[in-house]
This record gives C-alpha cells, sequence and structure tokens, in this order.
C-alpha cells in the first residue's frame, strides 16, 4: 500500500494529551492525531478545537484518532473518513488509564454542557 501525501507513519505522536491544552492548563473531549508531523491536539467537541487549528495552521491534511481502540482518519481536505490506513509510529492513542475527557484533574464538573 502506499501511503498518501500528507502522512509520515514514522514520526511519533507529540505527547500523551493535546499539546495546547497541557500548555494553557486546558482539557480536552477526545484527541487526535495528525498523521504528518505527529501533533496531537483536542477534537471538535472540545472546547478549544486544536486539532482543527492546527490543519488550518499547517495544511496538514490527516489527523488519525488517538483514542485506545480506534484506527480511522479524517481527510480535512476532502472531508472523507477512513476506517483505517496506514500503520503509525507508536504509541497509537493515549495511555488507556487517561479518562476521556481529561486529563484527570482539569475537567470540570459540567463538561457534558459544553458539548454541541
Amino acid at each position: 500500500m502506499t501511503t498518501p501525501d500528507g502522512i509520515d507513519p514514522s514520526v511519533p505522536p507529540s505527547g500523551a494529551g493535546c499539546v495546547e491544552c497541557d500548555a494553557a492548563g486546558g482539557w480536552w473531549f477526545h484527541l487526535r492525531r495528525c498523521a504528518q508531523c505527529g501533533h496531537v491536539g483536542c477534537c471538535d467537541d472540545s472546547p478549544a478545537k486544536h486539532a482543527t487549528a492546527h490543519h488550518q495552521a499547517t495544511g496538514h491534511p490527516f489527523i488519525r484518532s488517538f483514542e485506545p481502540g480506534e484506527r480511522w482518519f479524517w481527510n480535512f481536505e476532502t472531508s472523507e473518513l477512513y476506517e483505517s490506513g496506514p500503520d503509525l509510529a507508536p504509541p497509537l492513542a493515549h495511555p488507556a488509564d487517561q479518562p476521556t475527557p481529561g486529563p484527570a484533574g482539569r475537567v470540570p464538573a459540567n463538561w457534558a454542557d459544553t458539548l454541541r
């Protein structure tokens, strides 16, 4: 299988949580990993939507779910969902003991009220 442009399977993820939320003391609902540079950002249901902001800033077209047990990819340029794709460098998801939403200790009690 040929790896599409915009996916670099050799690049590891940037960390176990959203880079920007961790820096700001924020929280996320689900995590997404840029398939080109490994940036881990929060999903569009999260308050800050950092994965989409990363795409808008860089033009990197593909994200992969960074949730345990999920293998799907999303192409921002074509709005296409792929149930699977090329294997990426590990780890493939945030630690299984990290809660969703997360991280532990930073999620407000009324987090469900923020979902769109």
